[in-house]
């Protein structure tokens, strides 16, 4: 049973949400702050609590849109249908109502720490979305698709919702003083935010194509059915285009030189190894491939690609 439970949840993306927003603080959030002489406002514990309202709103998001898509999974992929088998429909509810209570309980108590009711609501409006997301909007032209590249673009962002606000109350009269801000924390955040909404909504049009036949057979409206399979592919190739061109914009503009002047090609050689490459062979392999297991393969391909922390559904 509690396998199945995990196995539900998807355990692995939730550990992948941790460790992004962790990653967030400690490798881009707290390296800008003390490079400028400030601090993190958020403790251990309250940091520890916002990841875990993360973790559990999207949990509950993984139940219901099983709950409302085991009809489609058992056409699509029949071996990894949990409710119905191992967990009851009542039980996947149930679980679904705990995880949501947990983390909108947290959300709104983090927002009224930090001062932000309106933080709060969006945790509300955040598991109503994905009930709805689960319900209907996944059924509809591309809504699906850029609401749950939108979630996952949210992963990283959620750091600076919690953080920022703080910061400004705690270091507002050195702000003033030397008219500086913190605005370079969420540019900086945003960036890993836009890049991983990107490469999760080419993931998903991958993951639409694979699952055509299923798609068909219960009515959906993902793009593969409306514009067509070859259609698809173009817009794939298209989306990873912008993913790499942003990327290289984004090197040569503020990551080629290191602070003592020469070319940064560690940096250049991550670029290229884990991301070019992969993405190039991608968009050569989409336009090769036969059936279902090959789209399978690709939208797994996404899956590891260093850029995208896991919202996937």
């Amino acid at each position: 049973m509690v396998k199945s439970i995990l196995l539900l949840v998807r355990y692995k993306n939730l550990v992948i949400i941790a460790l992004t927003q962790y990653a967030m603080r400690f490798l881009v959030v707290n390296p800008i702050l003390k490079f400028n002489g400030f601090e993190l406002q958020l403790s251990e514990i309250q940091f520890l609590l916002l990841v875990l309202s993360t973790i559990f709103i999207t949990a509950a998001g993984y139940v219901i849109n099983d709950y409302f898509d085991t009809k489609t999974d058992m056409l699509n992929r029949p071996e990894t249908v949990l409710i119905g088998k191992s967990i009851s429909r009542r039980a996947a509810m149930a679980l679904h109502i705990f995880l949501n209570t947990l983390g909108i309980g947290l959300g709104v108590y983090l927002s009224i720490y930090v001062g932000i009711l309106a933080l709060g609501v969006a945790y509300i409006l955040a598991a109503g979305l994905l009930w709805f997301y689960s319900t209907s909007y996944k059924r509809q032209f591309l809504i699906g698709n850029l609401l749950v590249a939108f979630f996952t673009g949210v992963v990283p962002f959620v750091v600076v919702l919690f953080e920022v606000p703080l910061l400004n109350q705690e270091y507002r009269e050195v702000l003033i003083d030397n008219n500086m801000s913190f605005n370079i924390i969420p540019a900086w955040v945003g960036g890993f935010s836009y890049f991983a909404f990107l490469s999760t909504l080419i993931r998903e049009i991958i993951k639409d194509v694979e699952d055509y036949e299923g798609d068909l057979a219960y009515g959906r409206n993902s793009l593969p059915i409306i514009l067509g399979i070859t259609t698809s592919r173009y817009v794939i190739s298209v989306l990873i285009l912008v993913l790499l061109g942003s990327l290289a914009y984004l090197y040569v503009r503020f990551l080629r030189f290191l602070p003592d002047g020469r070319t940064d090609f560690l940096t250049l050689s991550y670029l290229v190894i884990l991301i070019f490459l992969p993405y190039t062979y991608l968009i050569y392999r989409i336009f090769n491939s036969e059936g279902k297991q090959d789209y399978h393969t690709h939208s797994l391909l996404c899956d590891r690609s260093p850029d995208c922390p896991r919202w996937h559904s």
